[in-house]
């Protein structure tokens, strides 16, 4: 990919940093986080060419545009069909003690606007952090699904004896395997300890 050549205002500053970064992954066949740049970088051309009035900047912009955009779909096709193939797999490991794994940093780049259903099984939701036995667990769940309704998400909450494993899937397809569950955050020493919240 050419150079983006853009002027050094704050939106062609920021769309070119964003591709550069795209194409950097790209290179370096990290498909997934490139996808996620050239897609946050076409938006931010988008926004620029709607504020261009030069008519030779506007088409160099489209042609810029269109280049990102060939590629964006073509690394979308290609992880499409990994996906379909079975063959797309990563693997995170979570060390004892280690920090910087929120949930949205784990769950982020699997999540985007074709996403509207999540299904989520985990047999070990029992710890006080969590919700402690079946009663309070039920209620601890019931106020979830208020709150989230009041955001316009709906919570279905099933029972199973025979769930074993522990996964999330989204319908656009990801599946995640996640080995300690939801629950891979220590138990904070006391309500007043950094990282109870």
């Amino acid at each position: 990919m050419a150079k983006s050549g853009l002027r050094q205002d704050p939106q062609s500053t920021a769309a070119a940093t964003v591709l550069k970064r795209a194409v950097e992954l790209d290179s370096e066949s990290r498909y997934p986080q490139a996808l996620v740049c050239y897609q946050e970088g076409i938006d931010l051309l988008l926004q620029v060419l709607k504020g261009t009035k030069d008519n030779t900047k506007r088409c160099n912009l489209r042609e810029k545009i269109s280049k990102y955009m060939d590629r964006a779909e073509n690394i979308k096709k290609y992880l499409d069909q990994e996906k379909e193939d079975g063959k797309y797999h990563k693997q995170i490991k979570i060390e004892e003690n280690a920090t910087g794994f929120s949930y949205e940093s784990l769950f982020r780049e699997y999540l985007n606007e074709t996403v509207t259903e999540v299904w989520i099984e985990d047999p070990y939701i029992r710890h006080t952090h969590q919700g402690i036995e079946q009663v309070q667990q039920s209620r601890g769940l019931q106020e979830i699904e208020e709150s989230l309704r009041s955001h316009g998400v709906l919570l279905e909450v099933q029972y199973s004896s025979s769930i074993h494993d522990r996964e999330i899937r989204f319908n656009n397809g990801w599946m995640i395997k996640i080995g300690r569950g939801l629950d891979y955050f220590k138990k904070p020493q006391s309500r007043f300890s950094l990282g109870y919240c």
